[in-house]
């Protein structure tokens, strides 16, 4: 029995989603996307190379379907794409990371 508890613990801390993101660092995020990043990435695309969009499926093909990930691009660039870390607060750069993760799962549509 004791066996079985330490499994289902272990199988629900691994599998169990990530805590939700406060209303309000999405609502930074939206802001410093529409400042920073909408130029490029309107509605999550990108207008200068196509499979490199922030959709949900080219973040998960290319390994970027986390928080981290997207901040990590943000606040260094890469390719065609210019750092940010200079520009925007570490807070800033979480918020907008997790605000595309939150668009990149609703499919980008309000």
């Amino acid at each position: 029995m004791r066996l079985f508890l330490i499994a289902l613990l272990s199988f629900l801390l691994v599998f169990s989603p990530s805590l939700p993101v406060h209303a309000a660092d999405l609502k930074t995020g939206a802001a410093v996307f529409e400042v920073h990043c909408a130029g490029c990435h309107v509605n999550g695309g990108n207008i200068i190379r196509r499979g490199k969009n922030l959709k949900q499926p080219a973040l998960e093909k290319n390994g970027y379907a986390t928080v981290e990930a997207i901040a990590q691009i943000v606040a260094n660039g890469k390719a065609n794409m210019s750092a940010y870390k200079d520009k925007l607060t570490a807070e800033e750069i979480e918020s907008v990371a997790a605000y595309v993760l939150e668009r990149a799962a609703a499919g980008w549509k309000s």
